[in-house]
């Protein structure tokens, strides 16, 4: 077992350092130090404990837990602010047609944001790897789905992802391997929403997700807790942190609230060492021969933008310009209605069926596609609001929550965006967080290929409701984030217009690897998490190659 060299200043060193420790740095840690190498990962946030997490969402007053506020049970670390909506910040500064829609809630604590995610873990289709010549739009990535296969397997096992192993049922159905464990049984909800929907050519089929239908590599079966977001009570679903235990049973070093803000290049523009405050603000500084960083799409270029130095005025692996432009995130919206049937969501994971038949198709070229899911989380808050509104008391208030909550349906819809240089983050000239690094600027337009998207899942979901004789049917009209952060450090074969290559290595540094979702060339319509791990486990790959050479 190699483990990091620390000094007595509390400097160290290591074979890697690896900014950021959620699902993707967790895994490229747990994978290297497997190999022998000596690992260090440098985390801003708290490292918090899952009982720790359970008790605070039970005791989180009912607006929150009714407005689903995933991160207040996790607390913030005092020098690493996050983008809060409970009470919203000014972490992130928004603006642009729809900054508003680019609110993000992720988290900064050791594991990383798959603490309160709802574990779907898709996979691309091998069209979206190729958006510009097959539809024209877009761009395309610099390597094929059949390169990238391989890997998706890879990511599937190391999370334990439950699927369905019946290639009618899968969204794609290109695969090398079956699934590592079968899919988590439908609920009622799920069979009857796509029995009604498939006639019609919507095509429901089962989520695949990182939670076990049976004990996994130390995790339980899920138990159908319904509170996946904000957090797996017993372990079931898979989180970051299990890899981040991993990597620590192997030798890997992790350090909790320390956030880098600087970085030094040698003459031939590779990293020799990043620098981090610790929780009481004193400075110390890693040396490694590989870096990593793996902050998620937001942090990741605001890191790179503030390492800026003399030899990278512009920023870090910013030859092109790139760095934080091509900023995405899969706007949606939501569906809500009462059919005319009990449907009784609200029993097993908090999602697990999706309508997959908008998410491709010869419109591509003209507008987004889309995907609707059915969402499983307990409609019982929500009808308490709604009840409450009408004014019952007693008996009658119970009986309409007990009717709303078995009728109800809630549809989350996502759209896919294209890259576009305009959407860009940069660094805040005026707001500095508590160690006095600037802050992140968002600008972000949806655009009109999303826009036209937005309008014919409008008509799909008229259609729908018609099929289960809604009533109260209504579409948010404002879009909303969903935490898949994509194309900051933008992916391409091009050093002239993209940031890293299909390694995820950065063009300007041969010793830094930018993996996860800011190097997604496009977004498909899809959860980005699965595809972020699958382009971590390519990144170690290519680290461990590397540092093998010498």
């Amino acid at each position: 077992m190699k483990l990091p060299i620390f000094s007595a200043e509390g400097d160290a060193t290591a074979d890697v350092v690896i900014v950021g420790s959620g699902v993707v740095g967790a895994m490229i840690a747990d994978q290297l130090v497997s190999q022998g190498y000596s690992v260090l990962m440098l985390e801003a946030g708290l490292r918090i404990e899952r009982a720790q997490a359970v008790e605070n969402w039970r005791n989180m007053p009912f607006e929150s837990r009714v407005g689903s506020d995933f991160q207040g049970l996790y607390p913030q670390a005092p020098n690493a602010p996050a983008p809060l909506y409970f009470p919203k910040n000014n972490y992130i500064a928004l603006s642009g047609p729809d900054g508003n829609g680019f609110q993000q809630g992720y988290l900064r604590t050791v594991g990383g944001t798959t603490w309160h995610w709802a574990a779907s873990c898709w996979r691309h289709l091998p069209v979206d790897l190729k958006m510009k010549s097959t539809y024209g739009v877009g761009r395309d990535w610099p390597i094929s789905y059949e390169e990238l296969e391989p890997y998706y397997c890879r990511a599937e096992e190391e999370m334990g992802v439950a699927g369905p192993n019946d290639a009618s049922m899968q969204s794609p159905s290109e695969r090398s391997k079956p699934y590592p464990m079968d899919m988590v049984p439908w609920g009622y909800g799920d069979k009857r929403f796509a029995e009604v929907v498939n006639a019609h050519g919507y095509n429901s089929v089962p989520i695949p997700q990182g939670r076990s239908t049976r004990p996994w590599q130390g995790r339980p079966t899920c138990c159908g807790n319904n509170n996946c977001q904000p957090i797996c009570p017993i372990g079931a679903m898979y989180n970051g942190i299990h890899h981040v235990q991993r990597a620590e049973m192997k030798g890997a070093k992790v350090l909790a609230e320390a956030v880098v803000y600087k970085v030094d290049t040698d003459q031939n523009n590779r990293i020799t060492a990043a620098y981090w405050y610790d929780a009481g603000k004193q400075s110390h500084k890693a040396t490694a021969r590989a870096f990593v960083f793996a902050c998620n799409g937001i942090e990741t270029p605001r890191l790179l933008l503030l390492a800026a130095n003399a030899a990278n005025p512009n920023g870090l692996a910013n030859s092109s310009d790139q760095v934080g432009r091509n900023m995405m995130d899969h706007s949606g919206f939501h569906c809500t209605f009462l059919a005319n049937e009990p449907i009784w969501t609200g029993r097993g994971p908090a999602q697990s069926s999706c309508l997959v038949g908008p998410r491709d198709g010869a419109f591509r070229s003209e507008y987004s596609s889309n995907k609707m899911i059915l969402n499983n989380i307990t409609r019982v808050g929500p009808a308490t609001q709604q009840a409450l509104k009408l004014g019952l008391v007693g008996q009658e208030l119970d009986d309409e929550i007990r009717r709303r909550a078995a009728f109800g349906v809630d549809l989350s819809i996502s759209l896919e965006p294209l890259p576009e240089a305009n959407n860009r983050l940069t660094l805040s000239k005026t707001r500095k967080d508590p160690l006095g690094l600037a802050c992140p600027d968002i600008y972000y337009d949806v655009g009109e290929y999303v826009r036209k998207g937005a309008e014919a899942a409008h008509k799909q979901l008229e259609h729908i409701g018609q099929l289960f004789g809604a009533v109260e049917f209504n579409i948010t009209t404002s879009l909303n984030a969903n935490n898949h952060v994509m194309g900051g450090v933008i992916m391409g074969s091009d050093p002239k217009d993209s940031v890293v290559n299909g390694n995820c290595r950065a063009h300007d540094h041969a010793n830094l690897w930018l993996p996860g979702g800011g190097a997604m060339p496009s977004a498909s319509v899809v959860n980005s998490t699965l595809s972020m791990a699958a382009l971590g486990l390519r990144a170690a790959d290519d680290i461990s190659k590397t540092l093998a050479k010498g």
